[in-house]
């Protein structure tokens, strides 16, 4: 009896060589399509070495910071230090202090995401590199050299699902490990004997899933409408993703990880976990464990663990009531503490003929500027390290056409990192007046 064309499974699969993948829901695979039959057949990373490589991290929050405790009143050298950047005075000659950079976009905490890309999801088809962001970026370049091309570190939780600050090539945002544990474990816990030996059981599987129906794909696509050859692109793209990870798990699955020189620690809560991710942190880097690190600050934030009552996001919106505004600095004065504990341990480690700060560019900031009056202008970004000449404020034209894209930094950092690209984002170009020490 023959199968009526309304009934047809959402779902279908391309099939060779015994392996099946399941495709998303393409809007060209009508029924009849279906029914026409497409059933085909159905050691890297090392010791560091005496040159030392660069490295980045790079540090947000949701909200921003209170600007009038945050910008100096002056710029140049010698400028004057607000309430919250009194813990980072110790190091004032190891950052920068920027003003009048940002992405030229709107849309307040819908926009947050666009922190490290300067591309908001919804524009990022007509971006040649999408939305992807700065740390993944720089992390195509990694290869095998590290066991971990990149590690995404943070809390999902408060609005609108955290900070979702790392986005990949195809568009996919990379999920934050939440935890000191999770990621303590990720770094230091090396598999049992058993989990090896099933872990080489499906290494040993020959060839690539993309591969096997490559010919089947190639088939389909000239059966597609241009936005759905556009999907199955991007999915292909994602399996190509998931592919290469598996690979550099195959290369890294004998190798010993190193050891931590600490006890696992429990997750306790963000604020108070805090200080113990950016110690995991340092020490992903100086093992070479990684090169590359983001640290996303969400919205729940407890307040309630610095003896607050109203939660981080409701303080953002202070309204100009002073008990909000004094209950937000005390939680922005604390991540600023953090910072600069973090800042004092990467220059307290020796590196090759420098200290760590040394040879990583620290990059500290919010895709929001004044959580307030929800808008992403003006950013609050800090950049640190990575061998530059620092210790100045330094003021760019906001508007206009002398304005200046935040992405001429990122432009600049990934140049930096070794990156051969003359674009990112929408920069116009690296950023003028940063200069090596």
């Amino acid at each position: 009896m023959p199968t009526s064309p309304h009934v047809v499974n959402r779902r279908f699969f391309l099939r060779a060589a015994g392996v099946s993948m399941a495709l998303p829901l393409l809007e060209s695979l009508s029924t009849r399509v279906l029914g026409a039959g497409l059933g085909v057949a159905g050691k890297a990373g090392a010791a560091i070495g005496a040159k030392r490589p660069t490295r980045m991290v790079c540090v947000g929050n949701m909200l921003g910071f209170y600007q009038p405790e945050f910008f100096p009143k002056h710029t140049g050298r010698g400028y004057d230090l607000p309430s919250l950047l009194q813990p980072l005075a110790p190091h004032r000659n190891d950052f920068t202090l920027f003003s009048g950079l940002d992405h030229g976009i709107k849309g307040g905490h819908f926009a947050i995401h666009a922190y490290l890309s300067g591309v908001q999801q919804v524009d990022a088809k007509g971006m040649p590199e999408g939305n992807l962001t700065l740390d993944q970026r720089a992390a195509e370049t990694i290869g095998g050299a590290t066991r971990f091309p990149a590690l995404t570190i943070g809390s999902e939780d408060g609005l609108h699902g955290g900070c979702m600050m790392s986005w990949n090539r195809s568009g996919t945002r990379v999920p934050p490990i939440p935890g000191p544990r999770e990621l303590f474990q990720k770094l230091f816990i090396t598999d049992s004997d058993d989990d090896r030996a099933r872990s080489a059981d499906r290494f040993a599987l020959q060839g690539s899933i993309l591969d096997a129906v490559n010919g089947d794909a190639k088939s389909l696509n000239r059966r597609l409408g241009k936005r759905d050859q556009e999907k199955l692109d991007e999915y292909f793209t994602s399996v190509r993703d998931v592919e290469k990870q598996m690979e550099l798990g195959r290369r890294w699955a004998d190798v010993p990880k190193p050891k931590p020189g600490m006890p696992e620690p429990p997750n306790t809560g963000f604020v108070s976990d805090l200080p113990v991710l950016y110690d995991l942190i340092a020490l992903a880097i100086q093992t070479d464990s990684t090169r590359i690190a983001t640290l996303e600050i969400a919205g729940g934030f407890e307040a309630s663990a610095l003896g607050l009552r109203k939660e981080y996001h409701a303080l953002s919106h202070h309204g100009q009531v002073q008990e909000n505004i004094d209950g937000l600095l005390k939680l922005e004065k604390y991540q600023m503490e953090q910072f600069a504990r973090f800042i004092a341990k990467l220059k307290s480690i020796e590196d090759g003929d420098g200290k760590l700060l040394d040879h990583t560019m620290v990059l500290f900031g919010s895709g929001m500027g004044n959580a307030n009056a929800h808008t992403n202008t003006n950013l609050p970004m800090i950049f640190a390290g990575g061998g530059y000449k620092h210790g100045e404020h330094r003021a760019y034209p906001a508007k206009g056409a002398a304005r200046v894209p935040l992405c001429n930094l990122y432009l600049s950092m990934l140049q930096r990192f070794g990156v051969e690209s003359s674009r990112f984002g929408l920069s116009t170009g690296t950023l003028r007046g940063l200069e090596l020490a």
